[in-house]
């Protein structure tokens, strides 16, 4: 479980501020695991906002952090970090849909995410 939930955080947290954005909203995102001991998938929600990411916590969540930034562009460029785990996520966001990778390396998992844009409203 401890895996899932340094993993479940490929989009979260803040950024560094962009200006406002058709990105902005909330998303469901999908990671699915191509390599490593991580679970085969996980599904979480997170809202972008002027640039910046944030989780949308479930009860007992750990804190995350995460810098970099969704650009206005919609490239997506995170370092997520939950306890001791660092994910290095890639990717774009294009209209109401994402695509990208991500790599937890201490762990030696990688694998792909997408994203679906679910309401414009944070």
């Amino acid at each position: 479980m401890a895996v899932a939930l340094g993993l479940g955080t490929i989009l979260v947290g803040s950024a560094v501020a962009a200006p406002a954005s058709s990105h902005d909203g909330t998303w469901s995102v999908r990671m699915v695991t191509d390599s490593g001991v991580c679970d085969s998938s996980y599904n979480y929600s997170i809202a972008i906002e002027n640039g910046n990411v944030r989780y949308l916590l479930n009860p007992g969540d750990s804190p995350t952090t995460v810098s970099g930034r969704i650009g206005s562009d919609g490239a997506v460029d995170l370092d997520i970090r939950r306890s001791i785990a660092k994910v290095d996520a890639n990717g774009r966001l294009n209209g109401k849909v994402g695509s990208g990778t991500w790599q937890l390396a201490m762990l030696g998992c990688s694998g792909r995410w997408t994203a679906q844009k679910r309401s414009r409203d944070v």
